[in-house]
């Protein structure tokens, strides 16, 4: 029914119903858009959570295949080192250079770690070196340097020099406290005594130096120039100097040794009954 003084043109029902729809059009145009909208930030999520996922697969896959692979020349010290850690871990010994008194060899300064192992190793035949390498701050990476132990074999004159790296600390050297989960269990299929080629540990450092790099892009942390994969190759395959003439007297033991004799307190009269001693004669 229409009111008094009021009339309704046909225009104005035409028009009043256009508008109305296109209110209704705009704002189930809106709702539309909004629905697209959330559907493609739940695929996009799903998308980066299915590359992640990936991602962390096939870097564990790459590090457990090159982890298996050896050769005989690293069976061989593998298995001299392992042996030499055993013997150490078994007995009691002196820190020779004074920072721990009686330790097992498992808490024993690396330096004085270093050189039993380097020893054992040449007792048994093995070419073994204590290595230092070191190199000078560049761009993005830091100076920095590092010590490791290393057998230089030369039976086979056709492969030439095969250096075989022995990292005493090596799951250590990739440790992150700020690291995701993914990165924690790729770390944890490293072996804590690292023994093989140079080359084979070239490419566990780029699998984990890659490994790394996502790891802290995914959680929105800049990666430490120390974590980047030159500086970490340069720790055992940059500039090295070698050596094996440092030698200590060792002591595996905690007893106490017997006094030395010297000549400077030895009592000859004492010792020698049938020395006779001739007065001094007194240098003008």
């Amino acid at each position: 029914m229409v009111m008094e003084n009021e009339e309704v043109s046909f225009a104005d029902t035409v028009f009043g119903f256009w508008e109305d729809s296109q209110v209704h059009s705009v704002n189930s145009s809106n709702s539309s858009n909004d629905e697209e909208e959330n559907y493609d930030d739940e695929e996009e999520t799903f998308c980066t959570k299915e590359k992640n996922k990936a991602f962390w697969e096939e870097q564990g896959q790459l590090l457990q295949a090159t982890l298996c692979r050896t050769s005989s020349i690293e069976t061989k010290v593998r298995h001299a080192t392992k042996e030499a850690l055993g013997e150490l871990n078994a007995s009691e010994r002196r820190c020779i250079c004074g920072q721990l008194e009686v330790a097992k060899a498992k808490s024993c300064c690396r330096n004085c770690l270093d050189r039993d192992i380097r020893d054992r190793l040449l007792s048994l035949g093995f070419n073994c070196y204590i290595s230092k390498s070191k190199w000078n701050n560049s761009p993005g990476t830091p100076s920095g340097e590092h010590t490791y132990l290393e057998v230089i074999d030369t039976s086979n004159s056709k492969r030439g020099e095969v250096k075989v790296v022995i990292e005493l600390s090596f799951r250590a050297e990739f440790e992150m406290a700020r690291a995701n989960e993914e990165y924690n269990q790729l770390i944890m299929k490293l072996p804590e005594v690292f023994v093989g080629k140079g080359e084979r540990l070239r490419v566990l450092v780029k699998i984990l130096c890659s490994a790394a790099k996502k790891c802290m892009k995914e959680k929105n942390i800049h990666l430490a120039p120390w974590r980047k994969q030159k500086y970490m190759l340069a720790k055992w395959l940059g500039t090295y100097d070698r050596s094996t003439m440092e030698t200590l007297p060792r002591a595996y033991t905690n007893r106490p040794q017997k006094p030395k004799t010297s000549m400077l307190t030895y009592d000859l009269l004492e010792k020698i009954p049938g020395l006779h001693c001739t007065t001094a004669v007194e240098v003008v």
